[in-house]
């Protein structure tokens, strides 16, 4: 347990740093390779009856064998020389957060914003959300990277630091790669509607507590945020409407910001050219800004070293147990 703590707490302060190296192979970009393999082998036939099925051992072989390089890789490394196992552990939980690289890409809309450049800021924002962005206007753009921001607080930072902090980084790959396989596959539109389906919903239940703690975590951490983050309001929208989604996941952050930031967030938007109607998540007691991307991220980080704080106290006490 010691070990797995240091290597925990190593692998976020890396992740905090220094963020995901372009230059490296990145194993999150390996299990989007393998996912893309599997996709083009197997979903050759979305309307089939079968292409539920095939969307199934998608799922077996993409935890199984991610599941199992992970251990592999983590095991034999304490084998060959304890640490060489916390330095290895540590390099994967580094590479299974995603705190800085969800703060750098945002402010990339941000700043593209902020220099009036509304084409450089579509494209920005187009690399970290799965909607059309060729129609949003500059609020749009800046909605569309706030949600973001919100939604990935759980799905890129919380869920993973939970999962790393139970199981290492066994149990935080094989989160990784459910999570990655949704993003993939996991779209209701012709040719993932049946193929995407079990990604989607497995996505959905190991995202159902982590998705609620993140919430929880994010309105203790907007109380010690300062002059414009509103907590009551945070609380009193979250409760309000934390199921205006079609995921059961998705608006429990999303709320929260929407909520601590005092703007309305969500509401109709296009996929693959086909408006989704969807209701809207907090109030407008204020219009958007661009500053409200640079102040959700603060939220984001905040959350995670909070969080992360108190996975590494509750192994503390669990060691002295």
């Amino acid at each position: 347990m010691l070990y797995h703590m240091i290597s925990f707490l190593i692998g976020f302060i890396l992740d905090l740093i220094i963020g995901d190296p372009h230059s490296m192979p990145h194993p999150i970009r390996l299990i989007g390779n393998m996912i893309a393999f599997f996709d083009k082998k197997l979903n050759k036939d979305p309307d089939s009856e079968k292409a539920f099925k095939k969307g199934v051992l998608l799922v077996v072989l993409v935890t199984v064998i991610t599941t199992a390089a992970a251990f592999l890789i983590t095991a034999g490394a304490y084998l060959i020389n304890v640490i060489f196992g916390v330095i290895v552990e540590a390099v994967l939980t580094y590479y299974i957060f995603a705190a800085h690289s969800l703060c750098k890409e945002s402010m990339k809309v941000c700043h593209a914003l902020e220099e009036n450049d509304i084409e450089k800021a579509r494209r920005a924002v187009s690399m970290i959300v799965g909607r059309d962005t060729d129609v949003l206007d500059d609020i749009g753009i800046a909605k569309a990277a706030i949600e973001t921001v919100a939604e990935n607080t759980s799905d890129g930072v919380i869920a993973p630091l939970i999962y790393t902090a139970i199981g290492g980084p066994v149990l935080g790959f094989l989160y990784k790669s459910i999570n990655t396989m949704d993003s993939m596959v996991g779209y209701k539109n012709d040719r993932y509607m049946r193929f995407g389906t079990a990604a989607a919903k497995l996505d959905d239940i190991v995202n159902f507590i982590p998705s609620r703690v993140s919430a929880w975590m994010m309105i203790f951490a907007s109380l010690f945020m300062g002059k414009g983050y509103r907590t009551k309001n945070a609380v009193r929208i979250y409760l309000r409407d934390r199921f205006n989604h079609a995921s059961p996941n998705s608006a429990q952050t999303e709320s929260v910001a929407a909520g601590a930031l005092g703007i309305q967030l969500a509401g109709d938007a296009v996929y693959f050219g086909v408006l989704h109607k969807k209701k809207f998540i907090g109030d407008a007691l204020k219009k958007v800004e661009y500053n409200d991307i640079r102040k959700i991220n603060r939220l984001m980080i905040l959350t995670a070293v909070i969080s992360a704080a108190a996975a590494l106290f509750i192994m503390a006490i669990l060691i002295l147990i």
